[in-house]
């Protein structure tokens, strides 16, 4: 189970991301955090793996404070959180299979890493992932030469490759068209569902909360102001969370 606690974020100068918010995930579920741009929801993923440490509060995955972990500690932990980003967070020049292999950098030697070698069966295991999200046609391409939405799966590959018990999705559709952004929400379903894997997802469009979330947490100016299924985002709670003058087209 993940446990947000009191959790609060204030960057330099004095913007607070993050208010003082409190939810829990239990596992295995597909949650989706909606909100306007600039409502947190980075902020929030970021923080639960600690690429962002928080100002306040606690997180707890699995037992372990996330929060008050050493660096040591904190390795340990990331090995079963799988990250996917917005824009891929690929090395272009790269090939597709290396990228891949690049989620079993907490795994292995880092003097190998350096250097490119990993175990044999950490490539096979790559080249199953891709095949997996299917692409496995692309391993020894560069990673510059993929599309958008196959860089999206390089990600959801090398997230596969740490063996995650939770994998945070950073609006990993948000530079998509929609029919490639339902091949990529269908893959992290996929992975949900039939691996039992804890999804926090954060997405713009209701349509995509409707089809893939099993429950959602909205935030407003860094504040949750809605927690709950899908289908109870009525009219009201929706210009809660998109303010009164936005439109609803899904």
């Amino acid at each position: 189970m993940l446990q947000v606690k009191n959790l609060t974020k204030i960057y330099d100068g004095g913007f607070k991301a993050l208010d003082n918010i409190s939810f829990e995930v239990p596992k295995g579920q597909f949650l989706a955090v909606i909100g306007l741009s600039g409502s947190g929801k980075s902020t929030l993923l970021r923080c639960i793996n600690r690429l962002i440490d928080p100002t306040a509060g606690e997180i707890f995955w699995d037992g372990d404070n996330v929060t008050a972990a050493t660096p040591e500690e904190l390795r340990r932990i990331r090995r079963k959180i799988g990250m996917v980003f917005q824009h891929f967070n690929l090395v272009h020049r790269s090939k597709v299979l290396t990228n891949v292999l690049a989620g079993r950098l907490g795994y292995v030697n880092p003097a190998w890493s350096l250097i490119n070698r990993f175990p044999k069966e950490d490539t096979e295991k790559a080249l199953k992932q891709l095949e997996r999200v299917g692409i496995a046609d692309k391993a020894y391409h560069r990673a510059d030469e993929l599309s958008g939405g196959q860089q999206q799966r390089v990600g959801i590959a090398r997230a596969l490759m740490q063996d995650p018990n939770m994998i945070l999705a950073d609006e990993p559709v948000a530079s998509l068209d929609p029919v490639l952004a339902h091949s990529i929400m269908k893959h992290l379903e996929e992975i949900n569902k039939n691996d039992g894997v804890t999804v926090l997802c954060s997405l713009h469009f209701l349509d995509l909360v409707h089809k893939y979330a099993d429950r959602v947490v909205a935030l407003n100016q860094g504040k949750i102001v809605f927690e709950g299924l899908p289908n109870e985002i009525d009219d009201q709670k929706f210009k809660d969370i998109y303010g009164r003058d936005a439109e609803r087209v899904g």
